[in-house]
């Protein structure tokens, strides 16, 4: 069977969800079936299937076997209408799952909530090896700020390393961060102002989320595939008024859904930024983890006006504690090295060294080849696992690269907050959907991080956290 035009299936969706926030279609109410809505629209069969299901994605239909398909009744659980300005509510339970962080590294909560990787997969004694060595040979490096811009030696590697997705990037313009998380903030606030609009994948990460908030911004959510990123359609519909300050997007593995946009997609998307005059601040810390093929392109290799701002790092794959990545802002460059300069002024100039040391001998690609090996092989460990142990009609995508496991109980009303509550009490870590969502949406979803060794005892935590999630769906 063919695969689905995406456009087409998309598009569909988006014209029986517009019927349902009208009022044309009434919760309760059923869709026509599969079959009557293949004659009516001319449609492939696949095609409209997948319609079906993005709307189930989104928490606007429920399917029902041997019944079809009915529009769902909206409670405050179900994610907000795409296409509406709406401020954002962090979950309180964010705060909980930032003070777990210390139970973590004291091993009293293990499991699949951390997305930073063991030491055992990190080229931990290359590094200290290199950094014994920097700090040897450029004592000067401890002793000063350092640029703003970041040491020339690794805006060159940096430089030199995106050529692998067709980068033509400048090491001038370049600007070595604290993180991608930093690169993020200087770019909302070189770009916005509070009370600004920008629009968001749904999904997203409950970092960017609270970024978001704490600078007094407004977010439109822009409905995602699991498999295939963001609608293009609805970002087109979102951006159409110019209210839309700016876009953020993780189009290589996002997290939590592990998503990967078609380059078709990517492509429309930077000719639509450049079209609209809009900035689009591109997260692709994911984009190395790919498990196989050649390395995804970001969105910036399609882009030919500097509308968007790249941002990236070293920390999920290579050294986490070092705390370095970079952003390559195109034609906002100026504007985001005042941001930096007085926030944080500089990077650490000798971490900055040793990344580069490390990015210019060679190690950093044998390095990778082995990670993306022993991740790919982790993710696969864990998705059989989910198959075995979670309640029958459990979904997830299998993403080709990044860390998340995307899972969406069968039952709308499944509560994966409770589940975490559940979970937290025998030491099993995961991340509930609600924090993930703007308004707290996705409350039957759940991300599962896949950077632990895959043992007897993993193996052990995720049986048991099927076992609680078929529980919870039996109660009644």
């Amino acid at each position: 069977m063919n695969a689905p035009t995406p456009a087409l299936y998309r598009q569909l969706a988006d014209d029986i969800a517009g019927q349902i926030h009208q009022g044309i279609l009434h919760a309760g109410e059923r869709l026509p079936s599969l079959r009557n809505m293949r004659e009516r629209t001319g449609l492939s069969l696949n095609t409209v299937q997948e319609a079906f299901r993005l709307l189930e994605d989104r928490g606007l239909v429920d399917a029902r076997p041997q019944s079809g398909f009915f529009v769902r009744r909206q409670s405050h659980d179900a994610p907000p209408p795409p296409m509406q300005p709406t401020t954002i509510t962090v979950d309180p339970l964010l705060w909980n799952y930032v003070q777990d962080i210390r139970l973590q590294y004291e091993g009293r909560l293990c499991g699949f909530r951390s997305v930073i990787p063991p030491a055992g997969l990190l080229p931990v004694t290359q590094l200290q090896r290199l950094l014994v060595d920097c700090a040897r040979r450029r004592p000067d490096l401890l002793a000063d700020y350092g640029s703003p811009s970041g040491i020339p030696e690794l805006r060159r590697q940096v430089a030199r390393h995106a050529l692998a997705w067709g980068g033509q990037m400048a090491p001038d313009n370049l600007i070595v961060t604290l993180g991608t998380i930093e690169a993020l903030n200087l770019a909302l606030r070189a770009l916005t102002r509070p009370g600004d609009v920008v629009a968001v994948e749904s999904p997203t990460y409950f970092s960017l989320l609270q970024c978001l908030e704490s600078l007094g911004l407004r977010v439109v959510e822009i409905p995602t595939d699991p498999a295939t990123g963001i609608s293009v359609e609805a970002l087109e519909l979102a951006t159409r008024d110019h209210a839309v300050q700016a876009v953020v997007l993780v189009p290589n593995f996002s997290n939590p859904t592990g998503a990967l946009m078609p380059d078709h997609a990517k492509a429309r998307v930077a000719e639509l930024m450049s079209e609209r005059d809009i900035p689009l601040i591109e997260d692709d810390v994911y984009g190395e983890l790919h498990f196989s093929g050649p390395r995804p392109r970001p969105i910036k290799a399609f882009d030919r006006t500097g509308h968007v701002l790249y941002c990236s790092s070293l920390t999920k794959a290579v050294a986490p504690g070092l705390r370095i990545g970079w952003i390559e802002p195109g034609r906002y460059r100026d504007r985001v090295l005042i941001q930096k300069y007085i926030t944080t002024h500089s990077t650490p100039s000798l971490n900055q060294l040793v990344l580069a040391r490390f990015m210019e001998d060679g190690g950093y690609q044998r390095h990778l080849r082995q990670f993306r090996r022993r991740t790919r092989e982790q993710v696969e460990l864990v998705a059989d696992a989910v198959e075995r142990f979670f309640p029958p009609g459990t979904r997830f995508s299998r993403p080709r690269g990044g860390f998340a496991l995307w899972l969406e109980l069968p039952d709308p009303a499944f509560d994966s907050v409770k589940l975490f509550h559940a979970a937290r009490k025998e030491g099993i870590g995961m991340a509930p959907g609600p924090l993930f969502s703007a308004r707290g949406g996705y409350r039957h979803a759940l991300r599962l991080s896949c950077t632990a060794p895959w043992d007897a005892d993993q193996a052990r935590r995720l049986a048991r956290l099927g076992e609680l999630a078929g529980q919870q769906l039996l109660r009644p």
